[in-house]
């Protein structure tokens, strides 16, 4: 149910021309933050899915720190998204499919299994993947 939701922001992100990514931030089954890569158009580096739900997420709480919650993406994190997911204490992550030259989490760094972090984040891989995998394959082959 919420990486299908994570699904329907990735399409709105492709819909403003940016890389189709979608992710929301879930504390006790309630949806507290959510967002979609807007870089582009936020003119904003950062703004890139996990982030802009961390950001949405942390200002309905009104802290930075997010214990017990759990962010859905439908790609996995790069390893800005991913350290941000470390500062925000995030309990768990939930991605759709591999990224194999930026993710972070299991294709390049495995940086959920470093032992140099002050927190440790529990990860769920490959939900939707194939869902999730075609939204940006099919969004880079009309780019080309």
């Amino acid at each position: 149910m919420f990486m299908q939701q994570a699904l329907g922001l990735a399409a709105r992100a492709a819909e403003l021309g940016e890389v189709p990514v979608g992710a929301l931030v879930v504390l006790d089954g309630e949806v507290i933050g959510e967002g979609f890569n807007q870089p582009i158009t936020a003119s904003d580096p950062s703004a890139h899915a996990e982030v802009v739900a961390l950001r949405a997420a942390a200002t309905h709480m009104n802290n930075y720190r997010l214990p017990g919650a759990t962010l859905y993406v439908t790609i996995e994190p790069c390893t800005m998204c991913f350290g941000t997911l470390v500062h925000a204490r995030i309990a768990r992550l939930v991605y759709g499919a591999a990224e194999p030259r930026a993710g972070v989490v299991v294709s390049q760094l495995q940086l959920a299994e470093q032992t140099f972090f002050n927190h440790k984040i529990q990860v769920e891989g490959g939900v939707m993947q194939d869902e999730a995998g075609t939204l940006v394959r099919d969004f880079f082959q009309k780019r080309r």
